[in-house]
């Protein structure tokens, strides 16, 4: 069972005399299984509170528990390992490498991870399946559209079987019917495998898919709200 526990998560960035404080005093939990948005008008917090959380980005102050583990008190090096080994990431940009197939895109992440070729292709395979691109497996990904590009960036983020999967933005550049197609995916893929994900998005449609809805303004957490058919989270701004 994953459980994140996010306690008193302050970041400050200085510029000589100058300090913004992009995060201010968050605290919440998320557990296994449960997928949640974060959301807020630009500048919010909300990448920042995300990269903290996925070890992309030390906290000027606060805890961030992942099992018992506070990884915000870790060194660089076993940050790098966590983010390896526990967390799956889906950017705005998918980052495919054009040159390469969707299947091969999955096999390179694979190889950093150090695991064998023979499972990661089983893998591979799987997950391309479950999220409907196999017949789209050997074309390149400069080949795919784009809400198929976002399904093989999911596909990728769950590849090393992490306990945390994190998601900025993935259906700025899609229309909101392929954007919804590849949320429910990401939510899908999730929910079944016991994840727990964070999503962070302008978009109040997609938020409201979660479970859960954060909301964030000038880097304080001002709202959690749970998505019901009679509790809608309130507009974003």
């Amino acid at each position: 069972m994953t459980t994140l526990r996010v306690s008193n998560l302050s970041k400050t960035y200085r510029s000589g005399e100058h300090a913004v404080r992009a995060v201010r005093d968050v605290s919440f939990e998320v557990q296994d299984g449960e997928f949640v948005a974060l959301v807020g008008p630009s500048g919010s917090g909300k990448t920042t509170l995300l990269a903290m959380v996925g070890g992309l980005l030390t906290p000027t102050a606060g805890q961030i528990d992942v099992n018992g583990r506070d990884i915000a008190g870790l060194s660089s090096a076993d940050r790098a390992t966590f983010r390896r080994d526990s967390v799956g990431f889906v950017f705005q940009a998918n980052n495919l490498l054009p040159y390469l197939t969707a299947r091969q895109n999955l096999m390179v992440l694979k190889s950093i991870g150090g695991k064998r070729v023979g499972k990661a292709g089983e893998r591979a395979d799987l997950l391309l399946r479950e999220l409907g691109l196999e017949k789209r497996a050997r074309a390149l990904a400069t080949e795919l559209s784009g809400g198929e590009r976002q399904r093989v960036a999911i596909a990728r983020a769950l590849m090393n079987d992490p306990e945390l999967v994190l998601v900025d933005e993935p259906t700025a550049s899609l229309d909101s019917a392929r954007g919804r197609r590849v949320v429910e995916s990401l939510i899908s893929e999730v929910k079944g495998r016991g994840k727990l994900g964070i999503m962070v998005t302008h978009d109040l449609a997609m938020a409201e898919l979660a479970d859960r809805v954060f909301q964030l303004h000038d880097g304080e957490l001002v709202k959690a709200t749970s998505v019901t058919a009679g509790a809608q989270p309130s507009s974003l701004g």
